[in-house]
């Protein structure tokens, strides 16, 4: 070797250092270090730059109902080339290049696990379940936009002319073509469309679609492989298709076998996680060598782990991290790569908006054909072809693989991030414009217990919230009385977060009807819940039961609720308190966000609702076992919500099992002189109390089952001191919540309420301080407005049947001439 190498090769060695040990942390500042110089403070500070971007963008978009994709891609953005990154001394502190391999490094660890969790979470048997509608809603919806995908690629050019002209057409097909299935469930949610049949449909066909995006992005990255032999791109595919095969025909039987081993009901060992999560780093690995991506074995993987017990235990310790904080990662970095600068020149813009219509209307168009030759309405075969254009996650991951392989520019690169972001974007606002759901048109009469007569079906809507509240539920149920002259049709509503998860979609949308484990924690609690309900109705005569699930977000869960309500036209919901007895006896709240929920339904409810303050009813299905009976008491104050409440324990008191005590407060004659003015104003409400006990007491003259005693009081101590005095008998205590009502009774009990949307005595029932084992049920009763504005109140009796209806109200009428009755409330 020459001296002239020699010097060429040190000069070389000299100038290129690839990594310094010694740069990874520093000393600190005291000595003089600059944090921005080490990569791991480096890092530090990019990550809660990213964490800070995007939830600024979750918070500013929140109100539009925008998926959280595009907060975080507009994170990447300001942070990005685009807006700060135009800054050159930002960009060379903060963003320098020097950073770049840590930075992709670890966004791409957290996509991996991602796409795990995806695959995890993917029932595939959902996919068998769907029929050839949704099948060919899918194929039919990505023809038209890959064929504008491949116009595309004439008019721009790919970056590198030795790329596969073929990887780069199927490229960016694959944007223009694929839907987003985790972006979609969540926006159907948000939209309320999750549990209607078009929601249901637009589900499947987007988990179809994204099955064929996985194999057309496997198809790109082989036909877009470097290299003038054209065997390299067959090898690829083989060798993935072995890989593929190996994972289901070894490793699915593996892990199986490992999950045996684990006895059911014990958590799975240290051990055991550590293996499935290697295994995923290691299939990753593969596929990278194969020629593939990392991101299709880690998905890969995911699907072949059975779904049970082990996927569920690796989801709730993964799921959070990941998609919380490395998936962010992941999008912010495509926001960063994006230079919005770049598009200039009319022919660019002029393309960037020619190809967002052409790809939304080749996905309607295609949606709505298929969709008209399966006989599906004309309206409802747009808004599907609108819903199918979310992009997110697969279509980031194809621009990103794209642009990595140097098949797509830094120019298209920009330019697809902005047709994906665009897209997504005005599809939740044109949906909510052009989609309503038909209203119902037909009115109806039962919104109340007490409007509910007895020879009729008792419609219950039940709302749980975790399966704690169940055995209560079921025992308040059941004393209700089922009979053959009045059954109960029970809608249990199970209430589920919305978060950023597609997981419990997936759980909702499998049904349960493939008898399987369930995939996640969200489908195991409904899954117990339902079995509960189950065992009910086998059990108890005269009750049917239908199973349903809710996903919101809290602060607009209320409208699924009223919703559903409204179409089932239920008299009643009963809807678990924020609070839960523990084991000494304090009442502790579960989640502040359950008494938002409660607030919401008070206000906006088409029917009655009562609050179950849940103590237990003693603990066990006793009347079912045929022991003692339950002993019930109904505090009555007067009003519309006392009224309902003595309706709802006199239902209960035809069981042969429940003992009914009414306690009828009122107030001493001295205090009857003092409200003299104000019993004027409510004189109206008074009269109909009258009317009611009276009714009431004369029918339940004879009934041993009923004890009725009226308790004259001065003021709010004297009734504390006799509901005290009745306290250690009883099971359960129904009361009204009191709405509207103000009564010298109740004299300062809501000094220092603690709820008060339980109302006086509802508050002190439900409080640590009262000391009682029994649990309270807080009835409000639905008053609906007359035509100039007024209060208009049931006027029905739950003695009253349809054959003497008619007779009763006229008597009724007679007697009371002199007080405007409202019409039956619509």
């Amino acid at each position: 070797m020459d001296n002239s190498t020699m010097a060429l090769l040190n000069t070389s060695d000299k100038s290129i250092v690839c990594y310094t040990p010694t740069m990874t942390t520093t000393n600190g500042v005291w000595q003089g270090d600059n944090p921005l110089e080490f990569s791991l403070p480096l890092f530090i500070l990019q990550l809660t730059l990213v964490v800070v971007a995007t939830r600024l963008f979750v918070f500013i978009l929140k109100p539009f109902h925008q998926p959280r994709v595009i907060a975080e891609i507009m994170g990447g953005l300001l942070l990005g080339p685009s807006v700060l990154g135009r800054n050159e001394k930002f960009a060379d502190a903060v963003f320098p290049l020097k950073s770049a391999m840590v930075l992709e490094t670890m966004a791409n660890i957290g996509l991996i696990y991602f796409l795990f969790l995806v695959g995890l979470e993917m029932d595939m048997s959902i996919v068998k379940r769907t029929g050839k509608k949704a099948v060919f809603i899918a194929v039919g919806g990505m023809v038209l936009p890959f064929i504008v995908g491949v116009g595309s690629s004439f008019i721009l050019a790919a970056e590198d002319k030795n790329t596969s002209k073929s990887g780069y057409v199927v490229y960016l097909g694959i944007v223009l073509s694929a839907t987003a299935f985790p972006v979609l469930a969540r926006m159907l949610a948000e939209l309320k469309l999750v549990s209607t049949e078009l929601g249901r449909l637009a589900l499947s066909t987007s988990l179809i679609n994204d099955v064929c995006a996985w194999i057309l992005l496997a198809l790109a990255i082989a036909l877009s492989e470097p290299s003038t032999n054209s065997m390299v791109s067959v090898w690829v595919v083989l060798s993935n298709i072995v890989f593929v095969a190996f994972c289901f025909l070894v490793v699915r039987p593996a892990v199986t076998w490992l999950i045996k081993r684990t006895p059911e009901g014990k958590p799975f060992s240290e051990f055991q996680i550590c293996v499935v999560l290697t295994g995923v780093m290691i299939s990753a690995f593969i596929t990278d060598v194969l020629g593939t991506h990392s991101v299709f074995g880690a998905f890969v993987y995911g699907l072949v782990i059975p779904n049970g017990p082990l996927g569920a235990a690796i989801i709730e310790k993964l799921e959070d991290f990941v998609s919380g904080l490395l998936l962010p990662l992941f999008y912010a970095i495509s926001g960063l790569k994006t230079d919005v600068t770049l598009i200039s020149g009319t022919s660019a813009w002029s393309f960037t908006v020619m190809v967002i219509p052409l790809a939304f209307l080749g996905k309607i168009l295609g949606t709505l054909i298929i969709s008209l030759l399966f006989q599906i309405p004309t309206r409802d075969g747009v808004v599907l072809g609108l819903l199918m254009n979310t992009k997110g996650l697969i279509e980031m991951i194809v621009l990103n693989i794209g642009r990595e392989q140097k098949v797509l520019g830094d120019e298209v690169f920009s330019i697809m991030v902005l047709v994906t972001l665009i897209m997504t974007a005005v599809i939740s606002p044109i949906v909510t414009l052009i989609y309503k759901p038909r209203k119902r048109l037909i009115p109806y009469k039962k919104r109340s217990v007490q409007s509910s007569r007895l020879d009729a079906e008792l419609r219950v809507l039940v709302s749980i919230h975790t399966p704690r509240n169940v055995p209560t539920v079921i025992n308040l149920l059941e004393a209700t009385h089922p009979n053959k002259r009045s059954p109960i049709c029970a809608y249990v509503l199970h209430l589920v977060e919305l978060t950023g998860r597609a997981s419990a979609m997936l759980a909702v949308h499998a049904n349960r009807q493939s008898g399987g484990p369930a995939l996640n924690k969200t489908q195991a609690q409904t899954d117990q819940i339902i079995t509960a309900f189950q065992n009910f109705q086998e059990h108890v005569g005269y009750v049917s039961v239908q199973p349903l699930t809710a996903i919101s977000p809290y602060s607009t869960m209320h409208e699924d609720i009223c919703n559903l309500a409204e179409e089932k036209r239920v008299a009643v919901i009963i809807i678990p308190f924020h609070k839960q007895q523990t084991v000494d006896g304090d009442m502790q709240d579960t989640n502040p966000a359950f008494r938002m929920v409660n607030h919401n339904l008070l206000q906006n409810s088409p029917c009655s609702v009562g609050i179950l303050v849940d103590r237990g009813l003693n603990g066990s299905n006793r009347l079912t076992a045929n022991q003692q009976p339950h002993q019930v008491a109904v505090l009555y104050f007067g009003g519309p919500d006392d009224r309902e409440a003595l309706s709802y324990g006199w239902r209960m008191s035809r069981h042969p099992r429940v003992r009914l005590t009414v306690m009828h407060f009122i107030p001493s004659k001295e205090n009857e002189t003092n409200l003299e003015e104000d019993q004027i104003k409510i004189g109206k409400d008074n009269l109909i109390d009258e009317e009611y006990i009276k009714e009431f007491r004369k029918v339940t003259a004879n009934d041993e089952s009923i004890v009725y005693m009226d308790k004259v009081v001065n003021n709010g101590e004297e009734t504390v001191s006799a509901i005290r005095a009745m306290n250690n008998v009883n099971d359960l205590f129904i009361v009204g919540r009191g709405q509207g009502t103000c009564s010298p009774l109740t004299n300062g009990l809501t000094d220092w309420s603690e709820c008060p949307e339980l109302g006086a005595i509802g508050d002190l029932l439900a409080s640590s301080d009262f000391e009682t084992t029994a649990s309270v049920l807080v009835m409000h009763q639905y008053v609906g407005l007359g035509p100039n504005g007024e209060d208009v109140y049931v006027t029905e009796r739950p003695w009253q049947t349809n054959e003497n209806h008619a007779m009763k109200q006229q008597q009724h009428m007679a007697r009371y001439s002199s007080v405007q009755w409202g019409p039956t409330l619509l």
